[in-house]
């Protein structure tokens, strides 16, 4: 296929090779290096990328840099404990830890204004529809000959995570706090149920169980689903897929929100809320409703396992996420955050910000923030034991990678493109607004940010 070829259909699906070079072939930059001439970035002279990599030969680190960090998770203790060991076992560079946000909303925000204003971080925490927009605005550099001048272990990160970076066959940030969604509930709840200590495979099954568990709990709602501000876009992927369907089809631009299967897998869910009144929409936190009590099952991060566990009064279960009707594979979306280097500092600066970065992804420290937060652990090697000894609901977290798949480009790549899907959910699940009205309207607004925002830049 040849350039003229890659966008297709008025322009809205992209090559996959534009987007996943070739790690659709497993070949990580350790193997490509091994090949003679070091990272790709020519896409294998197919996808015309012009990526261009910094040279880092004779570059000597900086002595000082900042971590930009919005402390995903309730990090911050035990980021600045893996902060004061990578300041502690070297003499070289000392890393200041700064709190930037309170979200990634606010991060990013700042990060926009230091880009006039000065004042650049050498490390920035880059959520997953954020890190995109930041390459696009040539922000942010290409990782992959620090990768190669640091000798980074890139095979060792699993692979969904790491390749959710990589565009025009460069990786522009490295994974950290990752995420998935979990299915949770309250073993109590259940047992009153009469229902077993498992958690639903399907949702159709679920749906079966909401009355039971309406009548026996004491709860106000069998589900709630999540704050649509912060989550409609990432979770209800699952839901979308299971019914064959998502925001846009599976690696491109082509917005599918519309379809008749999206249409009847939204619907499936305004029915809880508005025909059976077993479901809820959490207004803030649905993990903080459902420790409340307010509801026997919720879906939130894995990111939020420690805190549901630590603040409810009951048994917690934990479950992967449930199948829809059609598929029952790949259906849970990956998430979370990476770490990126800004492109207007210094190669010095950068240079130091890859070692660090480096020393914090390393499979010790991804296990120590793992077993802290319950963000998964971004390594292979890195053993989990510890992890699932101190909370054994984590288990369910590690094995539900195997069954990920990268979020729609709709959501992660669409500027604005999540606030889009929060809206018109809102419209659907707290106004009762009609469900395929509104994804066409969704179907009409991700198309125009697509052609406004995105495809000159492509």
């Amino acid at each position: 296929m040849n350039n003229s070829s890659n966008l297709h259909r008025s322009g809205l699906i992209l090559d996959r090779r534009r987007f996943l070079g070739l790690s659709a072939l497993g070949i990580s930059a350790a193997a490509l290096s091994a090949c003679g001439g070091g990272p790709s970035t020519s896409g294998g002279g197919n996808s015309g990328s012009t990526v261009e990599q910094i040279d880092f030969s004779g570059v000597k680190p900086a002595k000082e840099i900042t971590f930009w960090t919005s402390n995903p998770g309730d990090s911050i203790k035990v980021s600045t404990e893996i902060v004061d060991a990578f300041n502690s076992s070297q003499s070289d560079i000392t890393v200041k830890l700064v709190t930037a946000g309170a979200d990634y909303e606010e991060i990013a925000q700042k990060f926009q204004t230091a880009q006039t204003g000065g004042n650049l971080p050498d490390i920035i925490n880059l959520s997953d529809v954020w890190w995109f927009r930041y390459k696009m605005n040539d922000q942010i550099i290409p990782l992959d000959s620090l990768f190669e001048a640091l000798e980074f272990d890139t095979d060792d990160y699993v692979d969904s995570l790491l390749s959710d970076y990589l565009y025009d066959d460069a990786h522009w940030a490295v994974p950290w706090a990752r995420s998935t969604p979990l299915f949770y509930y309250n073993l109590d709840h259940w047992k009153k149920a009469g229902l077993s200590d498992q958690g639903p495979q399907s949702w159709e099954e679920f749906g079966e169980w909401t009355t039971k568990l309406a009548e026996s709990s004491g709860a106000k709602f069998a589900f709630q689903l999540p704050a649509l501000a912060g989550y409609a876009g990432w979770t209800l992927q699952n839901n979308l897929w299971g019914w064959d369907s998502g925001w846009s089809k599976e690696e491109s631009f082509d917005i599918t929100c519309s379809s008749a299967e999206s249409v009847e897998a939204l619907s499936f869910l305004k029915d809880w809320v508005y025909k059976d009144k077993v479901a809820g929409v959490a207004g803030v936190d649905q993990i903080q409703d459902f420790a409340a009590g307010v509801a026997s099952a919720t879906v939130g991060s894995t990111g939020d396992l420690i805190n549901a566990i630590t603040s409810a009064k009951f048994d917690v279960g934990v479950a992967p996420l449930p199948a829809g009707p059609v598929e029952s594979e790949r259906i849970c979306p990956t998430g979370g955050s990476g770490v990126g280097i800004p492109k207007d500092i210094s190669p010095e600066r950068q240079l130091a910000a890859g070692t660090f970065i480096k020393f914090l992804t390393e499979p010790e420290q991804a296990i120590k923030f793992s077993e802290a937060t319950g963000y998964v652990p971004i390594r292979k090697s890195a053993d989990p034991a510890a992890i699932v000894k101190k909370t054994p609901q984590a288990q369910v977290a590690i094995d539900q990678l195997a069954n990920t798949r990268s979020q729609d480009y709709a959501r992660v790549f669409l500027p604005g493109g999540d606030l889009e899907m929060a809206n018109h959910m809102a419209a659907i699940l707290t106004e009762n607004k009609d469900v395929q009205a509104e994804m066409d309207s969704l179907k009409t607004a991700l198309e125009k940010i697509y052609t406004d925002q995105v495809k000159p830049h492509i």
